[in-house]
């Protein structure tokens, strides 16, 4: 189970069929060129769901950003088309980026 957002965009997007969501940073680290982000996300729905971003760095900007959220969910029918999927692998441990499959 998972999904892959692949642009700027399509993030904007979906975050925007959340009308109540509400994101607040945590602590930020930062180690040569990765930075690690801990943040909350709050739906609206009594719930805090706590989360980590990995971003890596060239020049300053976000060359590759990896999200951890706090609860596993299945994709919703409208997010679908703005996703790739990502399959949970059986032993529980995500491949490194260039072994990913993608679909």
């Amino acid at each position: 189970m998972g999904e892959i957002v692949r642009t700027r965009r399509l993030i904007a997007d979906v975050e925007g069929n959340f009308p109540g969501l509400t994101l607040e940073v945590g602590r930020r680290l930062q180690l040569n060129d990765v930075v690690v982000v801990e943040w909350t996300a709050n739906y609206g729905d009594g719930r805090l769901y706590r989360n980590v971003t990995i971003g890596e760095l060239q020049n300053g900007k976000a060359a590759r950003v990896t999200d951890y959220w706090g609860e596993p969910t299945d994709t919703p029918e409208w997010r679908r088309p703005m996703t790739d999927k990502l399959d949970m692998p059986g032993d529980g441990i995500w491949p490194d980026a260039e072994h990913l499959g993608h679909h």
